[in-house]
């Protein structure tokens, strides 16, 4: 997927550069921010002063899965269905309403947001840029190719589980979850939550940088979380 970015990064003129955000009203990165940079665990832990030592993988359909209406991390049952995903929803509206700083945040990365299972099939049209505080914030952009525009996305990461969550801002669903551990990877696994209180399995894809001179900047309105 990397080699078709970079034979084709053209199409994709005028992304997470200097000026993407720049008309956003809920959040303020700084000047010149590394939008494509991405964060090691060893740069998580230092960032956040939370004292955790190893990463809390969250691994859909393998380490964690739904039998019989409840979720289990391992063979440890640790939530009914409807219970993971109201806390996912906690935690992804816990956003405290006073913007972290500007020089606050550190990039997690652009991934291609794919269904699972199919990393090798058809291009990606949802890509997703994140970033984090280290009050833990998440905040990014989803940009929809198809229909060429873009939703700001916010929410947290979960002191105690090292869950990260996010959804569209102002709205409370669909809402998309992984560990923050997850996201240092170049793949991976997240659980989308949607309003019907049914769930699906999708895969984030780190993407490399486009070559220099050209992403610059974008705006647009009305992409969306992965379909149902």
């Amino acid at each position: 997927m990397n080699n078709h970015w970079h034979n084709n990064w053209n199409n994709y003129d005028r992304w997470f550069g200097g000026n993407w955000w720049n008309n956003s009203p809920y959040w303020r990165f700084n000047n010149n921010f590394n939008y494509w940079g991405w964060a090691t665990w060893p740069a998580v832990t230092s960032w956040f002063s939370y004292g955790w030592q190893q990463p809390v993988y969250y691994n859909y359909g393998n380490n964690v899965y739904y039998q019989d209406d409840m979720v289990y991390y391992g063979d440890t049952p640790v939530a009914t269905a409807a219970d993971y995903a109201n806390q996912a929803q906690q935690i992804a509206t816990s956003v405290p309403a006073d913007p972290p700083p500007e020089d606050s945040w550190m990039p997690l990365g652009v991934f291609a947001i794919m269904p699972d299972g199919t990393a090798d099939g058809a291009d990606p049209t949802m890509f997703l840029q994140l970033a984090v505080s280290k009050t833990g914030v998440i905040a990014g952009t989803l940009q929809n190719t198809v229909s060429g525009t873009t939703k700001n996305v916010e929410g947290m990461v979960d002191k105690e589980t090292q869950r990260a969550a996010w959804t569209e801002v102002g709205q409370t669903r669909p809402i998309m979850e992984t560990g923050i551990g997850n996201l240092t990877q170049d793949t991976a696994s997240v659980l989308v939550h949607y309003a019907d209180d049914t769930t699906q399995q999708w895969l984030l894809l780190r993407m490399d940088a486009p070559p220099k001179g050209g992403a610059t900047g974008a705006s647009g309105a009305n992409s969306t979380m992965p379909p149902q």
